[in-house]
């Protein structure tokens, strides 16, 4: 059968499969409909014609379900009100729509066509809103071009708005030559979407452009997982397993491609376990990561070899060659002084060594006197009147480390001076300014951000490292902070004691225990910080946290629900983030006009989260910011992230996410007031140590647990952390290095 509708209403979409659930108005129907099938952004006040079959559901009454559906043009004055007041042509709100229409019934779509500037007739319409109404008026028919495109070819036109807006009006154009394009170009779209529209164009299995993408794509998948390069094995079996190709063809495309430089192959010297003996792994690497690595390695190896060029290095260099003495350096009681404290020998061994030193890490746990070390080391380049920058890889990070200093601090993209189409303006040519740069938060930097920091560091710089290595890696490819430690190329200080007014803190003493592979201590109290409550079922934890973060916790500890973060181990399931999200969206945030996107409704007060570098509005993967506005005429909306608003259009709402609970992941470098964490053995692939470890160690002042002891204890005894492929420990040995650099040169 076909009917044709006006959807009302979206009650749900899956974002992943399309699958959505629509009410909409038929003739002749006094109620509104389910429509009920994969309609992936139809929008509210589309006009379809669908073709499926009605259904008697048991529970929700009669129902059609959608088999194909296609958009048209509405031809009812209603039908174009509603189709105009949608939000897809911007400047055209429910208001405007309802005064246009007002004014030229069902000529209104022929007029806006053929004669906009009649437009200006209409009341409150200047010329500004009909230019702003013609420009989004063209683009919106190319984008519609674009999406019955995709539709023909069995995709979602949700990306019909990326993909216009990367390629204009080449899109089908160049998405006909080469769909796999859509894989390298457009974020969200993968491999396997690619192919589905290549396959419909009817492109061999065996064809070059498709093996090619499909190679790219799991060595993509590697990087995503924190691997700098793939094994060969490892990604012929990935890449022939996704291509349903034989593993010889995959070889055979793989070296075309390194041929071709698409990819770079270099090798890995190793030992054999059982053996002892050694063996060469082939290393694949994408080009990015493999210049990030090498470049790393040179600019830390040169780093090293040059002296610093400040005042403080010079003299203390002349002392020690005057008096013959190699520990001289700053006297520490002097900076006890200024800084109103009193350090123990590993602080004063960190302050003296950092004097010296040209490049230096900091590591430790939390209530070790990371921060007050740095102040310490901060004081002592400040009494030599040496220029210092401080940076961190997010902006919470950078915030805290000006709390704690009392100097500007930036994120590491602010500091380069990033500039969307232009890349980082500090860079090898036109480097930082200063004479110590001192960086926090180190174990989240990844190997291609390291590399862009160090090209903007001078030969003369000192550079310290500060950061927690028993947390998560990076979330990008990469261990740089762990490769630089385990290299032994560079003076360390690891602070372990816990100080005493820290040993008041159960998170404190806690974490540690966990660091050490004990359990923690869980029997609660009237004045502790650390809270365990004991749910065995995931629908029981899932009413308890909402309780907590609604309720109990506001209430005990006189915090609004905004400061309590809710982090879990999974995306997914009963206590994932994407589950507690809309449980605790509909509990503190429940009403109020929104904008629809993906199945979520975005309202002013939600607290949201960017998942995706937008370095045009310069804010970056895992910034948590709260909706200040929402435009639904303008079907735009603003986010307060620390202090700034940036705003959203309605296409660019998936790259945000609700933040009400988000994984321990995404909240590196992050602090929060309370944190409430679930912990049950259906996370049980996700539960290793020092994730359980980064999480408790972003909670300020309270931590309440909801979950099972044996999960607990299942994540405490996991000291299993995936192996990350990388080679920059290698690469900064000295002569492995100079050997290993040889062979990749003679061979590429």
């Amino acid at each position: 059968m076909k009917i044709r509708c006006v959807v009302e209403r979206i009650t749900y979409q899956n974002t992943e499969n399309g699958y959505s659930v629509l009410k909409v108005r038929i003739k002749n129907y006094t109620e509104l409909v389910p429509l009920i099938g994969n309609l992936f952004d139809v929008n509210v006040g589309s006009v379809l014609l669908v073709e499926g079959n009605w259904k008697v559901d048991a529970k929700y009454g009669r129902e059609f379900i959608a088999d194909s559906w296609e958009e048209t043009m509405p031809a009812t004055v209603y039908g174009i009100e509603k189709y105009l007041g949608s939000g897809l042509i911007k400047g055209v709100g429910p208001k405007f729509a309802k005064r246009i229409v007002q004014k030229f019934g069902t000529d209104t779509l022929e007029v806006i066509e053929a004669d906009i500037s009649r437009l200006l007739e209409v009341e409150g319409i200047g010329k500004k809103r009909v230019d702003q109404i013609a420009e989004s008026w063209e683009r919106q028919k190319e984008i519609k071009n674009v999406m019955l495109f995709l539709q023909d070819h069995g995709v979602n036109t949700s990306y019909a708005a990326r993909i216009f807006k990367e390629y204009g009006n080449e899109s089908i154009k160049i998405v006909k030559e080469n769909p796999f394009r859509l894989a390298d170009d457009i974020w969200g779209i993968g491999f396997r979407t690619a192919d589905q529209i290549a396959q419909k164009m009817g492109i061999s299995k065996e064809a070059f452009i498709r093996l090619r993408s499909g190679i790219m794509y799991a060595l993509g998948s590697l990087a995503e997982e924190g691997h700098v390069y793939g094994e060969k094995e490892q990604l012929v079996s990935h890449a022939a397993e996704l291509l349903e190709a034989e593993e010889t063809t995959v070889i055979m495309t793989l070296d075309q491609m390194i041929k071709d430089r698409d990819l770079i192959r270099d090798m890995k010297m190793g030992c054999e376990e059982e053996t002892g003996e050694e063996v060469q792994t082939e290393a694949i690497y994408l080009p990015p990561f493999f210049y990030a690595e090498i470049g790393t390695a040179g600019k830390l190896r040169k780093l090293l070899s040059a002296p610093a060029s400040d005042r403080l290095f010079r003299r203390l260099m002349e002392a020690r060659l005057q008096t013959g003495n190699e520990n001289l350096s700053v006297d520490v009681s002097r900076i006890e002084q200024m800084v109103h404290m009193k350090y123990d020998e590993v602080q004063v061994d960190a302050i003296r060594r950092a004097a010296v030193s040209k490049i230096m890490i900091l590591t430790g746990g939390p209530g070790t006197g990371k921060t007050t070390t740095t102040q310490g080391i901060i004081a002592a380049f400040r009494a030599s009147g040496l220029k210092i920058l401080l940076a961190a890889p997010t902006g919470r990070a950078a915030q805290r480390m000006t709390e704690a200093t009392g100097l500007p601090a930036k994120t590491i993209h602010r500091l380069l001076e990033f500039k969307p189409p232009n890349g980082y303006q500090k860079n090898d040519e036109n480097p930082l300014e200063g004479d110590v740069l001192v960086v926090d938060e180190c174990s989240m930097i990844d190997i291609i951000l390291m590399n862009a920091l160090l090209k903007a560091v001078p030969e003369g710089m000192r550079l310290i490292l500060v950061g927690d290595i028993d947390q998560l890696p990076a979330v990008g490819a990469g261990n740089v902070l762990r490769d630089m430690i385990d290299s032994g190329r560079f003076p360390v200080i690891r602070l372990t004691r816990i100080f005493r007014q820290a040993q008041a803190s159960r998170i404190v003493t806690n974490a540690h225990r966990i660091n050490e592979g004990k359990l923690p201590d869980i029997s609660g109290g009237r004045d502790t910080d650390f809270f365990f409550i004991e749910k065995e079922e995931q629908e029981e934890a899932l009413r308890e946290i909402v309780s907590l973060v609604k309720r109990k916790l506001p209430r005990y500890y006189r915090t609004p629900s905004s400061q309590i973060q809710v982090l879990t181990p999974m995306q997914r399931g009963v206590v994932g983030a994407a589950n507690l999200n809309l449980a605790l969206q509909e509990a503190l945030n429940p009403s109020g006009e929104g904008l629809r996107r993906s199945g979520s409704v975005f309202r002013p007060g939600d607290k949201v989260m960017q998942i995706k570098n937008n370095y045009d509005k310069e804010i970056f993967n895992g910034d948590i910011g709260v909706i200040e506005t929402v435009d639904l005429e303008g079907r735009t909306l603003a986010v307060q992230f620390d202090g700034r608003s940036v705003e959203y259009e309605v296409t660019d709402l998936d790259e945000l996410v609700h933040a009400y609970a988000t994984t321990i992941h995404k909240a590196q470098g992050s602090e929060y007031p309370i944190v409430v964490m679930p912990l049950l053995m259906n996370h049980y692939v996700m539960l290793q140590r020092n994730l359980l470890y980064t999480g408790i160690t972003r909670a300020k002042k309270i931590l309440v647990i909801v979950g099972t002891r044996k999960a607990l204890a299942y994540a405490v005894k996991n000291l299993t952390v995936t192996k990350r492929n990388t080679m920059l420990r290698e690469r900064l040995g000295s002569k492995g290095t100079q050997q290993l650099q040889s062979r990749t040169d003679s061979r590429n």
